[in-house]
């Protein structure tokens, strides 16, 4: 007669099969992993090798050819580029981190041209890396859809005004008078690099919502925002601080209009060119940044990115780092002599009180709304008079030219002075590529693309970026949980104030031209961490998903 196992045994012997199956699964993993390991460490010394002997090797002739600024410019560059195109997510953080500081880099390395465009060492590359990745994996790098049709309008706009009218002026330039002899220009050139700087950061979009896979790499990001901006405020409070006591001269001792224009040599150990001429009431500093009015605009957008923190990480010493940040720009905005960020940064403050809903939230609004006011109350009673010469400098500058008649002035003039319906060539209002022939000094976002690119092209860039705000805000609207909702928010209103803003033209440079792009595709990367939030609250419906791009 069989015997039959009981049922306790049976259960004992399928717990040791269980077993048995899970230790071999684990030596299998820590074998791959071991695997992995070793080939990843093999990679990068090859790498190292590599790109330290061809850069090396590139930098010697550079130093025969060009001397000593190309030389070290040349090395840093080909190394940077050779790790930013293998380790793209790490090339993309370092973009992030080089952007508010680039300014300072720059100087201190010697003021090369080449280092102007340091920053595309990592994001180029990055780019190429992540395109790649994609096309493996089936994967758009165009995200979201909705804006494809948009874009695509854009470039083929810019693509005929850099055929037609700066492959013209290339190949058939205007004659010039007898006695006249024309300027060295390359058309084609300033074309290209217009191009880049009008739709070259776009592609952001995609790299952001790649380079975040889960909660843990947003809250990384968004911190390493806020620890930058602390940073950077911190400097520019220091900056302000040497001035003041004379260890940094600035304009001071100057003469005629000398003390009124930014120059290079009163730069103050950080950043580039300022104005220092407190006696004469005009103050121009630039932080950590190339120019003043740059040092400004990163005071704006940073504004949008202290409030999201300080309002929504879900760490109360982040949330008191997010606001601590928020008044270092508040102070920043102050005594930097900016009038733009000193009217901006509370007005954006109060947009995003109104359109984020934090101001209904009592119990957290109240105590930091306190505490901020507390802060500027005793930052304002100490320094009256810097509070008031900001004040009066600002209220002189709007009674002589508001800024709605600047707008409206440049429209027309540029509407009557542009060559024609393709524009007067990409490039040719825009300061970065005044090296490659005669640009024109176009102080309003819009007017400057109607100058470069015609009407059609301003229509189509107008449709792109309503697009992208319309789905910015379906995105936001969708997001169920509270942090990120809030985040989200915070992050639609500063897509929605730059994309109609002319005043000056942030887009064009740095910070906002990275920043713009790049939240833009953070904020549509965060349903996607809802939808995660949900599946790990939720485990029955939990499913393993496989990372887009590790």
């Amino acid at each position: 007669m069989p015997k039959f196992k009981s049922k306790s045994q049976q259960s004992k012997n399928s717990k040791k099969q269980a077993k048995k199956e899970t230790s071999t699964l684990s030596l299998k993993e820590k074998s791959a992993q071991k695997r992995k390991a070793a080939q990843a460490r093999k990679e990068f010394t090859t790498l190292l090798f590599t790109a330290t002997f061809g850069s090396v090797f590139v930098g010697i002739l550079l130093f025969f050819v060009a001397g000593i600024k190309a030389a070290v410019p040349g090395v840093l560059g080909i190394f940077v580029m050779s790790f930013s195109y293998k380790y793209p997510r790490q090339a993309l953080y370092a973009f992030i981190i080089y952007v508010p500081i680039g300014g300072t880099i720059t100087y201190y390395l010697g003021n090369s041209p080449i280092l102007q465009l340091a920053k595309d060492a990592f994001y180029v590359p990055a780019l190429i890396g992540f395109w790649q990745t994609c096309r493996k994996q089936g994967l758009p790098l165009i995200i979201p859809q909705g804006i494809k049709i948009p874009l695509y309008i854009v470039f083929g706009c810019s693509l005929l005004t850099l055929l037609f009218v700066n492959g013209g002026q290339q190949f058939n330039p205007p004659i010039s008078g007898l006695l006249e002899k024309a300027p060295p220009e390359i058309p084609l050139g300033m074309g290209i690099l217009g191009l880049k700087v009008f739709l070259g950061y776009v592609p952001l979009i995609g790299c952001a919502y790649y380079l975040i896979r889960d909660k843990r790499d947003f809250l990384f990001l968004s911190r390493l925002q806020i620890g930058l901006i602390l940073i950077c405020c911190v400097l520019g409070f220091i900056q302000y601080l040497l001035l003041l006591t004379g260890v940094c001269q600035g304009t001071r001792g100057l003469e005629g209009d000398a003390l009124f224009r930014a120059t290079l040599e009163a730069r103050c150990y950080f950043g580039g060119a300022l104005v220092y001429s407190p006696d004469e009431g005009v103050i121009r500093l630039p932080g950590t940044f190339v120019a003043p009015w740059q040092w400004a605009w990163f005071l704006i957008s940073s504004t949008f990115f202290t409030f999201a923190t300080g309002f929504t990480d879900p760490s109360p010493i982040w949330r008191l780092l997010g606001l601590g940040s928020l008044v270092t720009v508040f102070l920043n905005a102050v005594i930097s002599g900016q009038r733009i960020a000193l009217a901006l940064v509370p007005i954006c403050f109060g947009i995003l009180l109104l359109l984020t809903g934090q101001i209904g939230n009592l119990k957290r609004f109240i105590p930091i709304g306190v505490g901020l006011a507390l802060i500027v109350g005793i930052a304002i009673v100490t320094n009256p008079v810097v509070v008031q010469e900001r004040t009066e400098s600002f209220t002189g500058r709007w009674e002589a030219s508001p800024p709605q008649d600047f707008i409206v002035q440049q429209f027309e003039e540029n509407w009557k002075n542009v060559d024609g319906p393709l524009g007067s060539g990409l490039g040719r209002a825009t300061n970065s590529t005044r090296v490659m022939g005669k640009t024109k000094l176009v102080e309003t976002y819009y007017p400057k693309v109607l100058y470069e690119v015609g009407i059609f092209g301003v229509l189509a860039f107008l449709a792109l970026v309503t697009s992208l705000t319309i789905i910015g805000f379906k995105t936001y609207r969708s997001i169920k949980n509270r942090n990120f909702r809030s985040y989200a928010a915070a992050l639609w209103v500063f897509i929605l104030f730059i994309s109609y803003n002319t005043y000056y033209y942030p887009l064009d440079v740095d910070p906002v031209a990275v920043y713009y792009w790049f939240y833009a595709g953070v904020l549509f990367k965060l349903p996607i961490l809802d939808k995660q939030e949900k599946e790990e609250a939720d485990p029955k419906q939990a499913r393993k998903q496989k990372p887009l791009i590790n």
